[in-house]
């Protein structure tokens, strides 16, 4: 075979694989635009269902555009007074930043003492913490419940942060000690030398460096602690204390007389300050993503 042929069977086969390579692309970006379809089919049915009356919506297709706009206020307001959402948007909020907040706090001076400081038990210690990972968290609903009920804070403020702060330290404490075994000691070794303790070196040195990762864990254990129900239901039920979601059970049942309209539009809004905290936080979430690897 001659020079001039094998450049030609080569300039073919070349063709051959961009064409494929080409109907390749062209399959994958349709099999992601039919994914995508699918995907925005529920959030297509929540704006056509927010922004209707409940006799609009029972009289007329789930799926059709509404008539008109104005109908999310009267739903906004319906489902604001009859879940009693300030109650429990405020008490969500309160759980999800403080019981969120403490939780990375204390895992990030669990997470120093377990990387930065050296004594004897730290595995054990640290096997302690992470074994609150592994068992199903229902498990834990029984005991908790008599528990609370024989030390009186049963259905209090003081009770659902306890519970979400220890119950929100273990995954943080994992995400931390890989992060802060990674970062070099020289530094904690000279501020020693030049007379700081080890609170200092922990809160001047080794906390600021941990800001990313905390930021993305704080974020993750906040959304937790706002969806969370089973845990608000059984020991925070009563009306000053539950949670946002424990509150919108109350379109739920045989005795709900709201239609799908003010059911969905009380969602959308408990849902607002988490994604607000996510956006306002994004950019160190993201870091702290990418130096954890989560």
């Amino acid at each position: 075979m001659t020079t001039h042929a094998l450049e030609r069977f080569d300039l073919a086969a070349i063709e051959r694989s961009e064409r494929v390579a080409r109907g390749s692309s062209w399959i994958a970006l349709g099999a992601c635009a039919l994914i995508s379809l699918v995907w925005l089919v529920p959030f297509y049915y929540l704006v056509a269902t927010i922004f209707k009356t409940t006799q609009e919506y029972t009289l007329s297709d789930p799926f059709a555009p509404p008539r008109s706009l104005s109908p999310i206020l009267d739903n906004a307001v319906t489902a604001w007074n009859e879940a009693t959402m300030g109650y429990g948007m405020a008490n969500s909020a309160l759980y999800g930043a403080l019981g969120a907040g403490l939780a990375v706090l204390f895992a990030a001076m669990a997470a120093f003492g377990l990387t930065r400081l050296d004594y004897r038990g730290k595995n054990a210690l640290f096997m302690t913490i992470f074994a609150g990972t592994i068992f199903p968290f229902q498990m834990y609903l029984i005991p908790l419940f008599f528990m609370y009920g024989r030390l009186g804070i049963l259905n209090t403020h003081f009770g659902m942060l306890l519970f979400y702060t220890a119950i929100c330290i273990p995954f943080p404490t994992l995400v931390l000690k890989n992060f802060m075994s990674a970062l070099s000691r020289e530094i904690d070794e000279a501020a020693r030398m030049e007379g700081a303790g080890e609170f200092t070196v922990f809160l001047r040195i080794v906390l600021p460096n941990a800001l990313g990762p905390m930021t993305a864990t704080f974020l993750l254990q906040f959304t937790w602690i706002w969806n969370d129900l089973l845990f608000s239901t059984v020991l925070g039920n009563r009306a000053e204390v539950r949670s946002i979601m424990n509150s919108l059970q109350v379109f739920q049942g045989s005795y709900a007389s709201t239609g799908p309209n003010v059911v969905l539009t009380a969602a959308l809004i408990a849902s607002l300050p988490s994604i607000a905290l996510f956006f306002l936080l994004r950019r160190h979430f993201m870091e702290g993503l990418k130096v954890t690897g989560l």
